[in-house]
């Protein structure tokens, strides 16, 4: 099913399908018991709205998940909404990269740990996932989307999930035409506090990215929308610190 602009509406379906994921092959017991909590929480909880944004609303729903143990099977090809990446520890960071494809919302490849496909089949990188979207109009920056490529209005909420104590930081990069990794100087933080997660809008540190980087010989200053002609191999840097699960949800608007 779609919303706005393309966005698939997963909500409480998919939210059961994240507890799954993380707690591993259900039986039925277990999938019944889970099915009765959300029928139970759906009649008795009315919009929680942050920012003007209905967080009960259509949304696109992804699942960064962090694992010790690497995967070994090719998450392709299925329509998933999970990424694996590195979990690492509180004295221990790992980074996992989520390479950026333009077009429409998709997992294309949900394991960060073996050489990175695009939705096309295409090989981007040697190692990470992949993770595809439309660069976003409502997002301000010097540049803007540009022409001829995949975009929508849209924003970004996201919440660190899991065992307390974990946190990870999410900043956005791409490569300019030395070959440098540039990577913007605003960064997204989820940590997972004791007590109930809530939500944080992230919208411009994972759409954009602000930096310093050479263009032609020229040192240039700006803030430029994902995609932007002038850098390559745009990608979430997913620094890792114990965080075993994060969600980012995609709401239209």
């Amino acid at each position: 099913m779609l919303g706005c602009a393309g966005i698939s509406v997963w909500e409480g379906a998919n939210d059961l399908h994240m507890l799954l994921s993380v707690s591993g092959e259900p039986d039925m017991q277990q999938l019944a018991r889970f099915a009765a909590l959300f029928a139970v929480a759906a009649a008795v909880s009315g919009p929680a709205y942050a920012g003007g944004i209905n967080l009960n609303g259509p949304h696109y729903n992804l699942n960064i998940i962090g694992v010790d143990n690497p995967k070994t099977a090719p998450l392709t090809g299925s329509d998933r909404h999970t990424i694996f990446v590195g979990l690492g520890g509180k004295s221990e960071t790992v980074t996992s990269k989520i390479y950026l494809t333009p077009g429409p919302f998709s997992v294309c490849d949900g394991n960060a740990f073996d050489p990175a496909y695009a939705c096309d089949g295409s090989k981007v990188a040697a190692q990470g996932a992949v993770f595809q979207l439309p660069c976003d109009t409502a997002t301000p920056t010097d540049t803007g989307c540009a022409a001829g490529v995949d975009s929508a209005s849209y924003q970004i909420w996201a919440r660190a999930l899991g065992t307390p104590g974990g946190s990870a930081t999410i900043t956005t990069c791409a490569t300019d035409d030395t070959g440098t990794l540039v990577c913007s100087t605003d960064n997204a933080l989820l940590v997972r506090n004791k007590g109930k997660s809530s939500f944080t809008n992230v919208t411009n540190q994972l759409t954009s990215l602000n930096a310093c980087f050479d263009v032609g010989g020229v040192l240039t200053c700006e803030d430029v929308s994902l995609f932007d002609p002038d850098l390559t191999d745009f990608l979430w840097q997913y620094d890792n610190n114990g965080l075993k699960l994060a969600q980012l949800r995609f709401y239209p608007g």
